[in-house]
């Protein structure tokens, strides 16, 4: 792998691994880590595992199903409310431009 191409990769780990810790501190502080008493099995492509470890830099199974579930569980809905306000921003706010 030419130097450029594994500085990339090894700053996308980085970012990953960042972006791993954050999800999963905010899973732990919402409660959603507590019971671990469940357990899943699923049939999925080695491929799309394959490539997820490959993008996080997650290593085990659980840990990257966990990630990918705290990341569904977490996300800030921010598309439906932002469709539900559109329009109803006053429209003489004075946006400082």
């Amino acid at each position: 792998m030419p130097a450029t191409a594994k500085k990339a990769h090894n700053q996308q780990l980085e970012i990953g691994r960042a972006r791993f810790e954050s999800v999963m501190a905010a899973a732990e502080r919402s409660g959603l880590l507590r019971d671990k008493s469940g357990r899943i099995g699923v049939r999925v492509s080695p491929k799309l595992v394959a490539e997820a470890k490959r993008l996080t830099g997650i290593e085990a199974d659980t840990e990257l199903i966990e990630f990918a579930l705290a990341s569904i569980a977490l996300e800030d809905d921010f598309l439906r409310v932002f469709d539900e306000i559109e329009g109803t921003v006053d429209p003489d706010l004075k946006l400082g431009y």
